[in-house]
């Protein structure tokens, strides 16, 4: 197995090994890529970074996110195995809108492993009275959702990753209303995880380890919900370290 150490301002390669064992509910160390093998990103604006959307194609186009970084560590790291990675992640979507596109944005590409970031929209766009659903509404419909993945495909691994935000921008200005709610869909993404057998990749948790040893939240996440380079930098290393490739 391959790793790559990525050294930034946060120190990501000491705060990846300071996580809990209880935090990372990492994937079997017996995890193999092999050759053509594909890798597929889900979620909102956070996995979307500006990705092509008009023609989307695998190693291409994949916006400046998380997802490119790993993509491109990952095809650097196995450069003979021709790894197609694609990034499916549209701005603004919540758990319905990804049942309503899975088939052809999940299904039909038939991934060997899938990445699911999705939860932030659920509370924000409830805050901002566009959208009904509940916390509860968001578990039953994630749970859906990965039952469906696994009977559809069920030779993929599943990696679902903690929804989070950071102490800054908007976040910070609205505290109140982002709280306790938004622990309550986090607590319910690893709680679906779990019950999936997915593996959990603790983004609020690392996030919040960088907070605790020195990074201003604003450097990780201007609006408290958006990564900047340093945030996407970290969500890569961590994500890679937890899933094993």
């Amino acid at each position: 197995m391959k790793r790559r150490s990525f050294m930034i301002g946060v120190g990501a390669t000491s705060l990846v090994a300071g996580l809990s064992s209880e935090s990372l509910c990492a994937a079997d160390d017996q995890l193999k890529l092999n050759k053509g093998d594909v890798i597929l990103f889900q979620g909102d604006s956070i996995t979307d970074a500006g990705r092509e959307k008009k023609n989307p194609v695998a190693n291409a186009g994949l916006g400046r996110g998380y997802p490119n970084v790993i993509a491109k560590s990952l095809r650097e790291d196995y450069s003979d195995l021709d790894l197609q990675v694609h990034n499916r992640g549209i701005s603004g979507n919540k758990v319905p809108d990804l049942d309503r596109r899975w088939q052809a944005d999940c299904l039909e590409i038939r991934p060997r492993i899938l990445s699911i970031l999705i939860g932030v929209n659920d509370i924000w766009h409830a805050l901002n009275g566009r959208y009904e659903g509940t916390a509860e509404t968001y578990r039953d419909g994630f749970a859906a959702l990965l039952k469906r993945t696994k009977e559809g495909l069920p030779h993929t691994t599943i990696v679902v990753c903690e929804p989070f935000v950071l102490m800054s921008g908007t976040v910070k200005e609205n505290e109140s209303k982002w709280f306790p709610e938004f622990d309550r869909r986090r607590e319910f993404a690893k709680q679906v995880a779990e019950q999936a057998g997915a593996v959990w990749v603790p983004f609020q948790t690392m996030f919040d380890d960088a907070v605790a040893a020195g990074s201003e939240p604003g450097t990780l996440a201007g609006d408290g919900v958006h990564p900047s380079a340093a945030g996407h930098q970290l969500m890569a290393d961590t994500w890679r370290s937890v899933v094993g490739v």
